[in-house]
């Protein structure tokens, strides 16, 4: 898949997905918008309007209210490719949301996954 599909899916879709893979591996849907608002700064009520609206994928990280600086200390492979190596700042924005959330699949302490 090239890289504007992917922005111009729905973030309500992509969303759904997330919380499904974690939910299947016994986590939560609280865990995956503690990830998503650590991620980028957005509050609750957002991602909760945005669950219901048809918000692309792109459109959410470009207005993300305030990206985590320690994002950048995620690191680690994500569809065989080490995110801390993507040159697309968009798409890097979109998979180190994919490893935290691999992360949270896998069984990893919460503290650890929000590089606390």
């Amino acid at each position: 898949m090239n890289n504007e599909k992917v922005y111009q899916m729905s973030f309500a879709k992509v969303y759904s997905l997330l919380v499904s893979k974690a939910v299947k591996k016994g986590r939560n849907k609280n865990e995956v918008d503690t990830i998503v608002k650590w991620l980028t700064g957005y509050q609750q009520e957002d991602i909760e309007k945005f669950e219901n609206s048809s918000l692309t994928y792109a459109d959410f990280f470009e207005n993300a209210p305030e990206l985590n600086p320690n994002r950048k200390l995620i690191k680690g492979k994500v569809c065989g490719i080490k995110v801390e190596e993507i040159e697309d700042t968009l798409m890097q924005e979109i998979r180190y949301l994919d490893k935290l959330v691999d992360e949270l699949a896998k069984g990893k302490p919460m503290d650890k996954i929000l590089r606390a």
